[in-house]
């Protein structure tokens, strides 16, 4: 890696407010654009930007003229420099650069400029301020206004949209080229990035909403540039196996996420916390039945169509039945990983057998007492059986969850925390298990700790998901 900087970079309009942004232009070829690009974005932020500022173009192994030109414009202007890194990836140079960086926020932008440089304040003000972590351009957010062609339209809705699905994320756009973060945040969470190309941004995003980290968004002005050299279908592909793999990551625990967010995520507010122990599985219990009956009775209603009403019940309870399952280990008794798992399915299927004795019992005996009974009938009866079901499901599925462990989730999390040296929780990091039924956080040091004398420790919350319910039996305490 090569650096260059002219001195007394980043000296641009001193305010109240002393923060250094550095701002990130990963470049590969881009010998056509690049001093343009880079001379407007000086140009605008030597009268626009409050902060001081230093621009770092990080060119990827590029093999036209890029690198020299970069190296000109860094003589030539005041607080821009060059990174030469010997090897290709997006992702790659920013990780270095932020990593390295002594600037309070970081952040990069497309070397096209693609968005609007009047998104960067609204973009970095948040930051600086302290109320946000991570914030983003969205050109899916209400309010944004965006130019391009209909197949990148689509296939970024649709992107965004499986993300929704599979990872459960709640920021609109992964993939706008438009992004900043404090500096503090990024030393912590960067280690755990391990995509080096354009997944990198969906990646970083991902872990820092399971983090608990503050997500900024703005709506951005976003005019799509018709030169890009992107690979859509290769890009797609190597999206899809980064999807696949964070997929797989989180559910097995081995990304120590939860030590992360113990560090940096911000204290759950009181009125936002979801209850704890019987009442609070139930109620999440509950949210989770209803979704799963109104999908029994749209399922039940279309097969219908085609199918004799025994039939019609026996595949639409068959098919929520397992989606219930799942949905109950992850959010009324926060079992993850593959713990279990084949147990707990063995009991949603109990209570499939029940739930079906019940409702094909009921629907017998309605034909049995009146054989011409309309379908609100049918549909009013079914409801009546499934909530005695519901009972019966919900007491299977707590003495068969309510108080799993995961101890192998504990260990790979622990030798992960102690392998990234976690300096901001010394001199221990411990991992607890919590006691969700009795609503504490009940801690048990592991063995092999210090022996004899009082040990203080901080009791902390479980971490929680959006919905404010744990994501897991795992707490982290810190010894004093």
């Amino acid at each position: 890696m090569t650096l260059t900087m002219k001195p007394g970079q980043g000296t641009h309009r001193a305010t109240t407010k002393q923060a250094v942004v550095e701002i990130v232009v990963p470049v590969y070829n881009e010998a056509a654009d690049l001093e343009a690009s880079v001379r407007r974005l000086t140009g605008y932020l030597a009268h626009e930007l409050p902060y001081r500022y230093r621009v770092t173009i990080a060119d990827n192994a590029s093999t036209d003229d890029t690198l020299a030109i970069a190296g000109r414009l860094a003589a030539e202007l005041d607080g821009v420099g060059v990174v030469h890194l010997t090897a290709k990836g997006r992702g790659r140079a920013l990780k270095q650069v932020w990593l390295a960086s002594d600037a309070d926020v970081v952040a990069y932008m497309d070397v096209d400029l693609s968005t609007d440089l009047a998104a960067l304040l609204p973009l970095l003000a948040p930051l600086v301020s302290g109320h946000s972590d991570v914030a983003i351009g969205s050109r899916l957010a209400t309010g944004s206004r965006v130019v391009r062609g209909p197949k990148r339209e689509f296939i970024s809705r649709c992107y965004n949209l499986m993300l929704r699905g599979a990872l459960q994320v709640s920021f609109s756009d992964a993939q706008c080229g438009f992004k900043a973060m404090r500096s503090d945040v990024a030393r912590r969470l960067l280690p755990l990035v391990q995509d080096t190309n354009w997944f990198f941004d969906t990646e970083l995003l991902v872990l820092a909403q399971r983090a608990g980290l503050r997500i900024h968004e703005v709506p951005v002005d976003w005019v799509d540039d018709p030169g890009t050299t992107v690979d859509i279908a290769a890009t797609a592909t190597e999206d899809l196996r980064g999807v696949w793999r964070l997929m797989k990551g989180l559910t097995r625990g081995d990304i120590p996420i939860a030590v992360v967010r113990a560090e940096l995520a911000r204290p759950a507010l009181p009125a936002a916390a979801a209850p704890q122990g019987l009442l609070g599985q139930m109620l999440r219990f509950g949210a989770v039945g209803v979704g799963s009956t109104l999908a029994y009775f749209v399922l039940y209603v279309l097969l219908r169509l085609g199918l004799d009403p025994q039939a019609a019940n026996l595949t639409a309870l068959a098919l929520t039945a397992v989606a219930n399952t799942a949905a109950n280990r992850v959010f009324t008794f926060g079992v993850r990983g593959n713990d279990g798992l084949f147990g707990h399915h063995v009991v949603g299927l109990v209570a499939f057998v029940v739930a079906l004795g019940l409702t094909s019992g009921s629907l017998a005996l309605l034909h049995l007492l009146a054989a011409d009974a309309s379908r609100l009938v049918e549909v009013l009866v079914l409801g009546a059986a499934n909530a005695v079901a519901t009972a019966v499901r919900f007491l299977a599925l707590k003495l068969a969850m309510g108080r799993s462990r995961a101890p192998d989730v504990v260990a790979r999390v622990r030798t992960r925390a102690t392998s990234l040296n976690a300096s901001n929780v010394q001199p221990a990091v411990e991992l607890a298990l919590w006691s969700l039924d009795s609503g504490r956080g009940e801690c048990r040091r592991p063995s092999g700790g210090r022996a004899g004398g009082a040990q203080r420790v901080r009791r902390i919350d479980p971490p929680r998901h959006r919905g404010g319910h744990p994501i897991g039996r795992l707490g982290v305490v810190f010894a004093r």
